[in-house]
């Protein structure tokens, strides 16, 4: 149970994440990471173990020390022959174009997700995944910094990652190839290319059984992510939410308010963050919402980065904040399992870190949004769709 405004959050520092867990359904194997350390272990073991071939796709990529060992294990596995292919987007690659070079130099490939200016330079690449040998995934929220896979006693980011088995790998691997098609062409200067990253997205089939995989792109509507997510919703008794960035289209709102009245809705918001405007653009819009019976509160013990969607029993799991970017602009992949048991082991970990939060109440929301507060809030919320390199709402 949340605690309220009122009562001491002298608890967070014990926070503990959850251990790894493990379920078969549809004839994959998932193992979910909430811990940031486990997160780390299982991405280095996936890279070292790989024989024949790596692909990786990041939106951020740092220098640091956890950045460095994933860097030195895709340099070894080059040398031992394995064809090792890394793309990292161009405002999320914090650690620079010489750090990779020796990576380069064992023989393996490393390009910028770099859209020129223009139309198609709001663009991001917002993805993280690793390909291994064509069997296996690992996807989620999480970046390579040492952020991502901090304890929360550290204020590293609370984040999920997912290693999976199954046939959905294969449309990881279509994914990956169109995506490195594009970016090649981008590179050589090629003409339409926002229309061309348009198309991708918009003829992408992720299937239409239990488990697929869902993306997004820029200004798509129909087979979008987004797009799947609306018709589970449309029907939708029972909702859950991690959101580490809220600021969704009016038309998601309604929604929500919706399944509140019919059934019920928790969304659990991040309570510390290293950019405070995404705290405000968030709570511009938790009246409503709270009016209509939505439960909201807000992660306390460290800095929120999870992507965490159950709908009944479909549950999403992938780089997609509920915010207009991730809704509207950028490059997103979700992946869609329909499997109750999964759904309740997905809540149980919500259950969890909903046990660290404070709850959001009408009397704790009225002290805060005075009429400086809601200025700065709705400045936060419009600032969100900006270019990153002004605002970086939503940019992890």
């Amino acid at each position: 149970m949340a605690t309220t405004p009122d009562e001491s959050s002298d608890s967070a520092p014990d926070y503990r994440d959850m251990a790894p867990f493990s379920l078969e359904t549809a004839g994959h194997a998932f193992t979910f990471y909430p811990h940031g350390q486990d997160r780390l272990r299982a991405l280095i073991e996936l890279i070292e173990t790989a024989q024949a071939s790596l692909r990786l796709f990041y939106y951020l990529f740092d220098s640091d020390t956890s950045g460095t060992l994933v860097r030195d294990a895709l340099i070894a596995a080059a040398g031992r022959g394995v064809d090792v292919a890394l793309i990292v987007d161009d405002f999320g690659n914090d650690a620079g174009a010489d750090f990779f070079r020796p990576l380069v130099e064992a023989g393996g490939r490393f390009a910028v997700f770099s859209p020129r200016w223009g139309t198609r330079y709001l663009v991001r690449n917002h993805q993280k995944f690793t390909i291994a040998d064509e069997t296996r995934v690992m996807t989620g929220g999480a970046n390579v910094s040492d952020h991502y896979f901090a304890i929360p006693a550290d204020n590293g980011w609370c984040d999920l990652a997912v290693l999976i088995q199954g046939p959905v790998v294969a449309q990881f691997i279509r994914w990956s190839g169109l995506l490195e098609t594009w970016v090649a062409n981008e590179a050589a200067g090629g003409t339409r290319q926002l229309r061309a990253l348009r198309d991708i997205v918009k003829t992408w089939d992720g299937g239409d059984g239990p488990v697929r995989l869902l993306v997004g792109g820029p200004l798509v509507r129909q087979g979008h992510w987004a797009w799947v997510l609306r018709r589970d919703l449309a029907r939708a008794r029972r909702l859950d939410t991690v959101s580490a960035y809220f600021s969704p289209p009016r038309s998601f709102r309604r929604q929500f308010a919706q399944i509140a009245r019919r059934g019920a809705v928790r969304m659990v918001m991040a309570g510390k963050s290293d950019i405070s405007a995404a705290i405000d653009m968030a709570r511009l819009l938790y009246k409503k919402l709270f009016v209509a019976g939505v439960r909201i509160v807000e992660f306390q013990p460290c800095k929120l980065h999870m992507k965490l969607l159950v709908v009944d029993d479909a549950c999403y799991i992938g780089s997609a904040n509920l915010d207009k970017r991730s809704l509207r602009i950028n490059v997103e992949l979700m992946v869609r399992v329909d499997d109750a048991a999964l759904a309740a082991s997905l809540r149980k970990l919500i259950d969890h870190m909903e046990a660290a939060s404070m709850a959001v109440t009408p009397a704790w929301y009225a002290r805060k949004a005075t009429f400086l507060n809601r200025m700065r809030w709705r400045l936060a919320y419009w600032l969100s769709l900006a270019d990153y390199r002004v605002s970086k709402l939503g940019a992890r």
